[in-house]
């Protein structure tokens, strides 16, 4: 009889800068359960930012923020969660896709760098997110699991976060749900930042496994929740969703067919945004002619003159199917995919009833692509990979102004992507691995691009009519290796891009409010551009109790059509951690230390911000700790800007005379900031 030996559960890792990679470097994978630093996030733009080469484009909220990698943004970046794509509404991604993203809900994050997959409908060109599940697996011994978080922080910061399932051999229902809160920050000189926000979410799962090669899931969720923004003129008073989704996936059909899967999802997004439900007037001291002082509205600010709401909405359906050969030492991977959605608005302006409109359908957008991918493995450590997609793509324009006016109101493009990739393992030498791949990716201009600004390129009818495709070749390489105590590993990028669709602001008097009160709007333009740059790390085992690791980004690009840097890129980043581990308890020290930006374009950006000027660089030192309490019960805390520095990120929009902070000046970011949390699993 063998002796059976107790497994020991080791104290997690509150994790300060996702660099973990495997596919050889290629694929960052990160584990959106473990508590991270900065302050464990509340949505999945929160949460990108701790991996190295994503940043974000904050609007005063201390949620919502829009992601960017390598200094690209938009639907540049394609984000899916469990394998399908749920966009928000908003003209100005104030519910930008990662908003209605609960991270800790999901079972794994991974990130492929590059235009170096071909499996998803309209492949972004900088990177692929997914946000995964897996099917829940039981037996007779135990037919139920879950765990739960609540995590306490600063400024009336409050999450909890709850995943339980019960189910036996064949079958199972799982149900996630979260909810976050917090009221507005304080900068390092402790002035008011607004930004308070509250969010929910619930979904639940339904799983068949009839056999171990068979899984269907039925999935439904809802969510809501609302923002005050410092850097906009309007709040989010309303971030609905609802979704509704079938997965089937069946192994081992043959010896040659090891799995079909296919997949529907049904989205629906309903967004309102207004300037009065959230906020009031920023109040001033003013004399009346009796001498006496009282506070009353700052009549250059007020904005209750005129209360607005708008309403928009998107309803998204996916369609997804794929097929998985083997033969030998090559895999192949075909399918099919699909995505209709439809997108509508509404105002309401009460003291200019002329401004009002029902909601109303103002664009249509149809997909269908298919795809071809394959792995074949040339030798024990020599792989080729290499994939090719085409992609059908119809955009209707909707707007009555549009039609009147007799533009073109239907776009039809036909859009390639394609990549090759080699990858290198030589276990024999410091269990090391490499990669080269070369992609090209053709983008349609998104909703956003297509919609937003006021126009296109110059001689064109409208934006609808004045915006090319954007197309991207880029080369990517990386490796890593382990020696020893000693680890490091690095990926890059050259790329050229074709008709980059870049955003030029400046005044438009003529054409209506944009942002929901200026005529200081975006117009679109096609530019030729050469970017290029890189991720790095370094780590080493000093001791058993002993680590650090050390890493850094790097972001750059030029417009060469006009000869100027590309807006919006961050800064070179650093971040330097060290830990010190024990069997119950971990501390650990997080150094981020962030360049100046001196290549800027101003008045040039994307859909949310702009370049406005040369930005300081800056560091913050945060600590963290944990403690393993218990089997299956850990607490973390931690404090985040520990020297409480006043500082203000390269991507960051102006103030809005609405909240009371300054038009020409950027906001701060949030000064010192404790947390706690604690997790249980059952």
């Amino acid at each position: 009889m063998v002796e059976q030996k107790a497994v020991q559960t080791l104290v997690p890792i509150v994790v300060t800068a996702h660099q973990g990679n495997d596919a050889n470097g290629l694929i960052v994978r990160a584990n959106p359960k473990q508590p991270i630093q900065p302050i464990p996030a509340s949505d999945g733009a929160d949460y990108l930012k701790s991996i190295v080469g994503f940043s974000a484009v904050k609007s005063g909220a201390g949620t919502n923020g829009d992601v960017t990698f390598r200094g690209m943004f938009g639907s540049r970046i394609k984000i899916l969660t469990d394998g399908t794509e749920n966009l928000g509404a908003c003209p100005s991604r104030m519910d930008a896709p990662t908003s209605y993203i609960s991270p800790e809900s999901y079972d794994r994050i991974s990130v492929v760098k590059g235009p170096q997959t071909v499996q998803y409908a309209n492949t972004g060109s900088a990177a692929t997110v997914l946000f995964e599940r897996k099917p829940e697996q039981f037996d007779a011994d135990k037919k139920y699991r879950g765990q739960a978080s609540v995590l306490m922080g600063s400024y009336g910061r409050l999450d909890h976060n709850v995943e339980a399932a019960v189910g036996d051999e064949k079958k199972y229902i799982r149900l996630n749900a979260s909810r976050s809160v917090s009221d507005s920050y304080q900068d390092g000189d402790g002035n008011q930042v607004p930004s308070d926000w509250e969010r929910w979410n619930t979904d639940i799962a339904l799983g068949w496994t009839p056999n171990e090669d068979t899984w269907i899931e039925l999935t439904g969720g809802k969510a809501d929740g609302e923002a005050v923004y410092a850097g906009r003129s309007m709040d989010g008073s309303q971030f609905a969703r609802e979704s509704l989704g079938l997965r089937v996936e069946k192994k081992n059909v043959t010896d040659v067919i090891k799995k079909i899967e296919a997949q529907v999802n049904y989205s629906y997004n309903d967004h309102v945004m207004d300037n009065f439900s959230l906020r009031t007037p920023p109040l001033v001291e003013m004399t009346m002619d009796n001498g006496m002082t009282m506070q009353m509205p700052n009549p250059m600010t007020m904005q209750m003159p005129n209360p607005m709401a708008m309403q928009v909405t998107r309803r998204t359906l996916n369609a997804r199917m794929a097929v998985t050969h083997e033969w030998d030492k090559l895999q192949f991977i075909t399918g099919l995919d699909t995505q209709n959605n439809k997108h509508a608005g509404s105002m309401t302006a009460t003291m200019m009833p002329s401004m009002n409109k029902p909601l109303t359908e103002d664009m249509q957008f149809n997909s269908y692509g298919g795809f071809g991918e394959l792995s074949y493995q040339l030798s024990e450590n020599n792989k080729l990979v290499s994939g090719v997609r085409l992609d059908q793509v119809k955009v209707k324009d909707e707007r009555a102004a549009s039609k009147v006016s007799g533009y073109n109101t239907e776009l039809n493009e036909t859009l390639p992507s394609a990549f090759i990739r080699f990858e290198n393992k030589h276990p024999e030498h410091d269990n090391g691995k490499t990669y080269i791949g070369l992609g090209y990716v053709e983008r349609m201009p998104d909703y956003w691009e297509l919609f937003s600004p006021k126009h296109g390129n110059a001689g064109s009818s409208n934006t609808f009519n004045g915006i090319d495709t954007e197309k991207t070749l880029q080369l990517d390489i990386g490796y890593q290796h382990e020696h020893g105590a000693f680890s490091s590993w690095a990926s890059a990028y050259v790329g050229l891009i074709n008709d980059y669709i870049l955003m030029s602001y400046h005044d438009h008097p003529n054409t209506g409010m944009h942002d929901h009160g200026s005529t200081f709007s975006a117009g679109a333009k096609n530019v030729d551009a050469n970017i290029a740059g890189a991720e790095a790390g370094l780590g080493y085992q000093f001791s058993d109790a002993i680590q650090a690791d050390v890493s850094a980004m790097y972001a750059w690009g030029e417009n060469t059509t006009d000869n100027k840097p590309l807006p919006q890129i961050s800064p070179l980043e650093a971040r330097v951690n060290l830990r010190y581990i024990q069997d119950r308890y971990t501390l650990g020290a997080f150094w981020r230390v962030v360049d100046g930006q001196n290549r800027i374009s101003q008045h040039q950006g994307n859909i949310v911000g702009y370049d406005v000027k040369k930005s300081a660089g800056f560091g913050t030192l945060s600590l963290n700790g944990t403690y393993h309490i218990q089997e299956g019960i850990d607490l973390s805390v931690g404090v985040d800007n520990l020297l409480d520095k006043t500082y203000t990120e390269h991507l960051n929009k102006l103030g809005d005379a609405g909240t009371g902070l300054a038009t020409d000046q950027q906001f701060n970011n949030i000064g010192r900031n404790y947390w706690a949390r604690i997790s249980m699993k059952f």
